[in-house]
């Protein structure tokens, strides 16, 4: 008797919206997966052509072809089968299920996934149960692994993470990713992940480990969370901002990266971080200005080691070694335009960092209260720097980080 066994590499997709179609987009790309399968849950449209002619297209990238291929770029889009969603684009089968709202309800188990990203946005609860509409439904419909487009946000804060939940980035973390425990991942968010890579060539090296404090601010670009005119906000609602016009306005807003990014890179529990964001009226391709001061040590000369120079020099050595393909070094004076769909964690722009050194002095007095003699005190030199690093949220950076996590996943789960 011959049995015979599926090898066919599935990627399930829930959600078509921005990263939804965009993951779609790496993967036309990349090749890694045979078939796609996008449950959107709905009909759209007239019809399953209407659904084909969204997926190929993009304001912010241009159509399919052109951004796979440039101007010699040939579309190829082929509608196989109505009924049951099968098309075909770019040479690339995908189905679109167009009937389940629920993840529980969702047949991966029929369509051959084993790993499931979701891109809805609605399920970023990992400790909600599959009763409910959750992350674990995918699980019930056969999915062994689930990948969410968001940081995780646990509802009841009195809840601990679940032992099979975890946060990971590409390049950062996405080793410690465990088939036998890990059934739920994080894939956190662009900001995080940019932030993530502009921090850790600063927490690797010596003489910028002893970072004293750290902030961040994001001039991001806008998302679809916001208002495109002025509209009244919903009962309960606490931020009136994002109800104002996106194109019309530079609107102060939060983030949770810094909370994030504990989750990442452990070393950040120790250092007093802050982190905002600032939306501003573009439609992809954010930049992250971080402010750290470090305890910098000095050379023979009694001139401090941390400096400009010394900073570069740490960003290009990333570039070049342990974040190769992620983290990007410019020294061009780039605009955001510059590096839309750029594949890259982070760009780090080297023409405007720079840094500033001080002296604390500490008198006899103060270091007598810890028990400590030092006749005269010290005088500790501490540097502050200024780094900026650019990230296309939408395509470049997030999207690709997060499709190589998948490949990693899938590969993981065998």
């Amino acid at each position: 008797m011959n049995i015979q066994v599926n090898t066919q590499r599935v990627l399930g997709i829930n959600g078509m919206g921005r990263i939804g179609k965009l993951l779609v987009w790496h993967y036309l790309h990349r090749r890694y997966f045979d078939r796609i399968v996008i449950n959107l849950g709905r009909g759209a449209g007239g019809g399953l052509a209407d659904l084909v002619d969204a997926l190929a297209h993009d304001s912010t990238y241009g159509p399919v072809e052109r951004f796979l291929y440039g101007v010699s770029g040939e579309r190829s889009l082929k509608i196989l089968d109505e009924p049951s969603g099968l098309v075909e684009v770019m040479g690339m089968p995908v189905k679109i299920l167009r009937q389940a709202r629920n993840p529980r309800q969702i047949d991966w188990r029929a369509e051959g996934v084993q790993v499931v990203v979701d891109c809805t946005g609605a399920f970023t609860d990992p400790t909600v149960d599959s009763a409910k509409p959750s992350l674990r439904g995918h699980l019930d419909g056969g999915a062994r692994v689930v990948l969410v487009s968001a940081p995780f946000n646990v509802r009841d804060k009195s809840r601990p993470l679940p032992d099979e939940a975890t946060m990971l980035i590409q390049g950062i973390n996405h080793r410690s990713f465990d088939p036998r425990r890990h059934q739920l991942v994080s894939a956190a968010s662009c900001t995080t992940t940019g932030l993530a890579h502009l921090l850790m060539p600063i927490l690797d090296t010596d003489e910028t480990s002893r970072v004293l404090t750290a902030s961040m601010s994001t001039l991001h670009a806008a998302t679809n969370t916001q208002s495109v005119l002025d509209s009244v906000p919903a009962e309960g609602a606490t931020d009136l901002r994002k109800n104002r016009a996106v194109f019309d306005n530079i609107i102060l807003s939060s983030t949770g990266a810094a909370n994030a990014l504990t989750s990442v890179l452990p070393q950040i529990h120790r250092i007093g971080f802050m982190a905002d964001s600032v939306r501003v009226p573009t439609s992809t391709v954010s930049l992250i200005i971080l402010n750290l001061t470090v305890h910098s040590p000095t050379d023979d000369k009694n001139e401090p080691v941390v400096n400009r120079d010394f900073i570069n020099s740490l960003y290009r050595r990333a570039a070049e070694g342990p974040q190769k393909g992620l983290l990007v070094y410019s020294d061009r004076q780039n605009v955001s335009c510059d590096v839309k769909g750029q594949r890259a964690a982070v760009i780090v722009e080297g023409h405007e960092n720079h840094t500033r050194t001080g002296v604390i002095d500490v008198p006899p007095a103060a270091l007598a209260t810890q028990g400590i003699e030092v006749p005269g005190g010290l005088r500790i030199p501490v540097t502050h720097a200024k780094i900026f690093g650019w990230y296309d949220n939408e395509y470049g950076s997030y999207t690709n980080c997060l499709g190589e996590l998948t490949e990693h996943v899938h590969r993981a789960v065998g």
